[in-house]
């Protein structure tokens, strides 16, 4: 079992940065790829980034190239998404995920934190 939780969400304005952060516990840290989702209301759970185990590969979600960066602190057992130039559509409850293989897609991952809102604001 893995258990994961979120932190770092809140309100910003359009143009803003956050940085969100997932502490993972149980099983070793770095056996797991670490991904995050974000959910808006009324719309399916959308891919946002993923990152390997030891972060030696990293997949982004084409709406969040350039402006998201994931990494992982396997130290800490900590994977983060630094969010900037963060727009309206960005607005939605984001999960970290964590499985065996790196993967985009939502329903292949075994362990889910709780959510955090993010909120940008126009």
């Amino acid at each position: 079992q893995v258990q994961l939780v979120e932190s770092g969400g809140g309100l910003v304005q359009a143009g803003g940065s956050l940085r969100l952060s997932c502490v993972a516990s149980g099983r070793p840290f770095s056996r797991y790829a670490m991904g995050w989702f974000r959910q808006a209301p009324g719309k399916e759970r959308e891919f946002v980034a993923a990152i390997s185990g030891r972060g030696g590969n990293i997949y982004y979600a084409d709406s969040v190239k350039g402006r998201f960066t994931i990494s992982r602190d396997n130290v800490k057992n900590t994977v983060y998404l630094q969010m900037n130039g963060l727009k309206p559509d960005d607005t939605a409850v984001y999960y970290c995920a964590a499985d065996s293989s790196l993967t985009s897609i939502s329903y292949e991952y075994d362990y889910w934190g709780q959510g955090t809102q993010v909120t940008v604001s126009s």
